[in-house]
């Protein structure tokens, strides 16, 4: 299939081009940009005009629930709501059903997602044996077998020298280990943040603390070992500040934040709303405000959706017992554009942020970027077009989110994977 996309706004930050381009698309690759390769004759030609052309999306964390909760959701409904929100590539952390901690699991997932011809799974090894903190995994052969990295989700390892243990192997390697700060003791039983409006709730808090006393633990380790470690889901303005220290030292450390962090706060919690039940839990104002700051000045690196599909039944629950998680896949466009609007930011940064950041910090080719050769995965959106959300309007099987009701900027309108056309909302002109 040969496509020309014409007349729209090409935004393509790991190339510096935000201006009017076409783009020439065949077998499966970037073929031209601005100007077409010589004989090429197109199968279809889509106008974009009024419409943004940018690399299809990079989300560093989603949750597709398979193997083992496909009672939450399945690989077939999140990879659609993948689409709907122009996100080809997606890494999912190993905390499934059984975990993923051996190779054969992890190819049985990528043999799944690769028959179902639609974004790009790249999957997560455990860096522990179930995930249980005691014995490390075969990182080497996990590695072979497709995973991008190493994580523990949301299990801390309480034993330090493990841990230790654990980044001088993966330094050794090369590979990177995920961690996600939160001191397993200082948060243990917590549901929202240390603070009045969980006093005020009788909500059991999690304080900052929790996030600063692993941070530092977590920069010891590196600085002994040397290790590359990506920091997951940044939550507080204390945390940010240690990691700008941290990066001026020159640490190997990359962090990223969830796309819901970066609007919510802990007044959201509303009367007492399970929806805004998540990890790290939404902070206080100050620490929303460090974290858009801190995506602007880059010290936070990358946008995640922290895409966690919750059934009815983990959710319709008093707050405290609900289960924690949001969806996000398709709310991780609008909810950029929107960061961007309101902080006075260019279309080209947000789009950076989940595009070309995220894709710099994994170890795949071509990702996250529009250049001649690149893979043609690319998000045609309407950055004008508002979408009120609701239930109904989600692909995901999981309907949590805390945005329910919200009317957001930002509708794709079609998004392509390795060229073929895997969502359209509406017809284009062709």
């Amino acid at each position: 299939m040969k496509l020309h996309i014409k007349n729209g706004r090409l935004i393509d930050p790991a190339n510096k081009i935000d201006a009017q381009r076409d783009l020439y698309i065949a077998a499966g690759k970037v073929v031209g940009v601005g100007d077409a390769p010589a004989g090429f004759v197109a199968n279809r030609t889509i106008d974009a005009k009024g419409l943004v052309v940018a690399p299809g999306l990079v989300d560093l964390s989603a949750r597709l629930r398979e193997p083992g909760f496909e009672y939450k959701a399945t690989l077939e409904s999140e990879m659609l709501a993948a689409l709907a929100g122009g996100v080809t590539s997606l890494v999912c952390p190993p905390d499934t059903d059984p975990v993923l901690d051996e190779p054969g699991l992890v190819e049985m997932l990528k043999h799944r997602a690769r028959s179902l011809n639609q974004s790009h799974v790249y999957p997560l090894g455990a860096l522990t044996v179930g995930l249980k903190g005691d014995t490390l995994t075969e990182m080497a052969e996990l590695t072979e077998a497709g995973c991008v990295g190493f994580s523990q989700a949301e299990e801390p390892i309480l034993d330090t020298q493990v841990l230790l243990r654990a980044l001088q192997y993966a330094q050794t390697f090369g590979y990177t280990v995920w961690l996600r700060p939160q001191d397993a003791h200082l948060g243990r039983g917590g549901v929202a943040h240390s603070g009045a409006v969980a006093a005020r709730l009788g909500l059991s808090g999690v304080g900052v603390i929790s996030e600063t006393v692993a941070l530092h633990t977590i920069f010891e380790l590196v600085r002994s070992s040397g290790a590359r470690v990506h920091l997951c889901r940044i939550s507080s303005a204390a945390g940010i500040e240690l990691i700008r220290a941290a990066k001026r030292e020159g640490l190997p450390i990359t962090c990223d934040v969830s796309a819901h962090h970066i609007h919510l706060t802990e007044v959201d919690i509303g009367f007492f709303d399970s929806n805004c039940r998540v990890n790290p839990p939404f902070r206080a104002q100050r620490d929303r405000d460090a974290i858009r700051a801190a995506l602007a000045d880059g010290t936070i690196d990358a946008i995640c959706s922290d895409h966690t599909p919750v059934d009815d039944d983990g959710k319709l629950l008093p707050f405290g017992e609900a289960e924690p998680g949001a969806t996000g896949l398709e709310l991780l466009l609008p909810l950029a554009l929107k960061w961007a609007s309101e902080t006075g930011r260019t279309l080209s940064e947000a789009i950076a942020r989940i595009t070309s950041e995220p894709a710099r910090l994994l170890p795949v080719d071509g990702c996250g970027q529009l250049g001649v050769g690149a893979a043609a995965d690319v998000c045609i959106f309407n950055p004008e077009t508002r979408w009120k959300i609701e239930a109904r309007a989600l692909k995901s099987q999981g309907k949590n989110t805390p945005f329910t009701g919200y009317e957001l900027a930002g509708k794709v309108m079609i998004t392509l994977v390795a060229g073929h056309v895997g969502y359209e909302a509406a017809a284009i002109n062709s």
